[in-house]
């Protein structure tokens, strides 16, 4: 996700493989129906986000945090979030990073393109359904800070405030406004 003001000063962390081996016996459904919760209310709080995707709205793109035992299948129509453990065949888009990078991409906090030419970012199937995807993303300028502390009411702003602390250290430096 390409911003001029996208900031980095180097590799993003990942997660250490000991976390991810522990993590791996979970049952993925809780996590899948508090994320698919999670994209709804994102989606209610930026309707047009999708629109973007003009021809593509009915892709499947598969998102893969490299250092996560599991993965995510997002359609946009109807919209729904799947996770799994293994990407399935005959998705039309796969994207693969680390689980930093790819919430610094969301949040246009590092440059999609330095990261494909680094070999962090791996991108395969329909290059145009992910250009249109990258453009929705982009333009909606997500801040998921700020939507993770809407889910909690009067505690909203300590917890965005939680949110942001974590996510900073975690992603770099704040995105700069412009």
């Amino acid at each position: 996700m390409s911003h001029s003001s996208a900031v980095s000063s180097g590799p993003l962390p990942t997660i250490p493989p000991l976390l991810a081996l522990a993590i791996r016996p979970l049952p993925l459904l809780p996590l899948q129906i508090v994320l698919g919760g999670f994209l709804e209310r994102i989606l209610k709080r930026n309707p047009g986000l999708l629109d973007r995707l003009g021809e593509h709205c009915r892709a499947r793109f598969g998102i893969k945090p490299t250092d996560l035992p599991f993965a995510f299948i997002v359609e946009a129509a109807p919209a729904r979030l799947s996770v799994v453990r293994e990407l399935p065949s005959g998705l039309d888009a796969c994207v693969s990073a680390s689980l930093a990078n790819l919430l610094a991409l969301v949040e246009g906090r590092v440059d999609g393109d330095a990261l494909m030419f680094s070999r962090q970012l791996g991108i395969e199937g329909d290059m145009e359904a992910v250009l249109a995807l990258r453009n929705a993303i982009d333009d909606a300028r997500l801040d998921l800070a700020a939507e993770l502390g809407s889910l909690f009411g009067p505690l909203g702003e300590p917890a965005r405030r939680s949110f942001e602390l974590a996510r900073d250290r975690l992603t770099g430096a704040p995105r700069e406004q412009g």
